[in-house]
């Protein structure tokens, strides 16, 4: 297909949008566009899924003939260094619309035959685990050409960071950038922020609240997914504020295996009705640890802190508390002791600040560590507002991380300080005299009797 038929992507409003096509093919332009004039951000979004460096070239509406019929893949991206060529198809969906497998699975077939290399898609979709799709397609498919998954949601959070945090080179650039976050921010746009739990939210949490759950109820399959989905897109939320990486907490083994976290997390739910996974942000003394207990309808975010080294327990307990100046009085502190299970001891942090020793147990045994948490009241709805099981995350983690987290900073040792050394002692001065001493020599007085 000769190249001079296809359409090059452009930056377009979002007045005039009439019906889902439309809309889709609205933002596959105006996203496409800022790839190709803002290399900055086009860089930040195409190296993650391995795209070399280069000139970026975009199009939409690309036509191509697979098994005597025409299909229109929303777009194309081409990078050229030298004699170097990437390419990969763009599948694109907005609003609550999902992707297609048989659709994916024929532009796979597309993207083999021209010798492309990739096939990005981009929808509402959040994945539980970062590099799994959402959509099942034929794993023989995938042997050619690599598959790739953005959500709108990190799109815009990419394009925040890199504009207010990471910058952009030419100011023309960043201009373009900021018109592209204002298009992604408009209702219109069909970028929509994670805002329902799904159609098994409600039956899943009243099974947990009367303990008829079984972990292999795979009604609750949905409800796990959207938890870790939930997740993600805290980790995209916060990070845009700050303006760095923040990341979910896997292992390597749920990276690998997806379905192992999944399997721990429905066993966990019928178990003890709750929900756990954990985020991290750069240079914070810990990661934040998020529980989302069903039964006692409750949200709790801690995170664990080793407690100084040296002093008394009652010292390292001020150490902490000097820290949380800006936290609420109803934070939860526990501590743990050296070589003993669980906690010792748990007070309020209003309690701790007027009476540090509410945290010693024990004075002759070291404190190792302490656990410093904020529990609060769990929306119930499965949607997005007041009283919402979503907002009660998110706004959880916010006032977690802006009143407490940001404020703690590992211990570290005093270094060794450089001894002073002492000056040596004054020799007393010659005594010039000529009168005879009894520390006089022999030889000092026959000299002295010469003279």
């Amino acid at each position: 297909m000769a190249e001079e038929t296809w359409h090059h992507a452009r930056l377009i409003p979002t007045s005039g949008i009439n019906g889902a096509k439309e809309q889709e093919r609205r933002a596959t332009s105006a996203l496409l566009a800022v790839l190709s004039i803002v290399p900055d951000y086009g860089k930040a979004l195409l190296s993650q899924i391995g795209a070399p460096a280069g000139n970026v070239s975009t199009f939409i509406e690309v036509p191509f003939d697979l098994d005597g019929s025409r299909i229109y893949p929303d777009g194309l991206v081409r990078i050229k260094r030298g004699s170097r060529q990437w390419t990969a198809l763009v599948e694109v969906k907005t609003g609550k619309n999902e992707l297609e497998p048989t659709q994916l699975e024929n532009y796979l077939d597309v993207a083999k035959e021209q010798g492309f290399d990739a096939l990005i898609t981009i929808s509402n979709e959040i994945p539980p685990v970062p590099g799994q799709h959402p959509t099942k397609v034929d794993k023989r498919k995938l042997r050619k050409v690599e598959l790739h998954h953005w959500s709108w949601s990190y799109v815009l959070a990419t394009a925040i960071v890199q504009k207010e945090h990471r910058g952009v080179s030419d100011p023309e650039q960043a201009w373009i950038l900021g018109e592209l976050i204002r298009y992604l921010e408009h209702d219109r746009s069909g970028a929509l922020e994670l805002e329902d739990m799904g159609q098994r939210w409600v039956a899943v949490r009243e099974a947990v609240t009367s303990g008829t759950l079984r972990a292999t109820d795979s009604t609750a399959l949905e409800v796990v997914s959207r938890f870790d989905a939930l997740l993600r897109y805290a980790s995209l939320r916060l990070g845009q504020r700050l303006g760095t990486d923040v990341t979910q907490v896997l292992t390597r083994r749920e990276f690998a295996e997806p379905s192992t976290r999944a399997d721990a997390q429905l066993a966990s739910l019928a178990d003890t009705g709750e929900l756990t996974g954990a985020i991290r942000i750069p240079n914070t003394v810990a990661p934040i640890t998020v529980t989302a207990d069903l039964r006692a309808n409750r949200i709790t975010c801690h995170v664990d802190v080793d407690a100084p080294q040296d002093g008394r327990p009652t010292t390292r307990v001020n150490w902490l508390v000097r820290q949380l100046k800006e936290a609420r009085a109803d934070v939860r502190i526990e501590a743990s002791l050296i070589r003993a299970r669980g906690a010792s001891a748990a007070e309020l942090l209003g309690g701790v600040r007027e009476n540090p020793k509410l945290l010693v147990t024990n004075p002759t045994r070291e404190i190792r560590s302490f656990r410093v948490a904020l529990s609060v009241p769990m929306g119930s709805k499965r949607g997005r507002g007041r009283g919402a099981f979503i907002d009660s995350v998110l706004d959880a983690i916010d006032d977690f991380y802006s009143e407490t987290v940001q404020h703690l900073k590992a211990w570290a040792p005093n270094p060794p300080k450089l001894r002073e050394t002492e000056a040596p002692p004054e020799e007393p001065a010659v005594l010039m005299s000529t009168a005879l001493s009894s520390q006089d020599g022999p030889e000092t007085i026959s000299r002295m009797g010469t003279e």
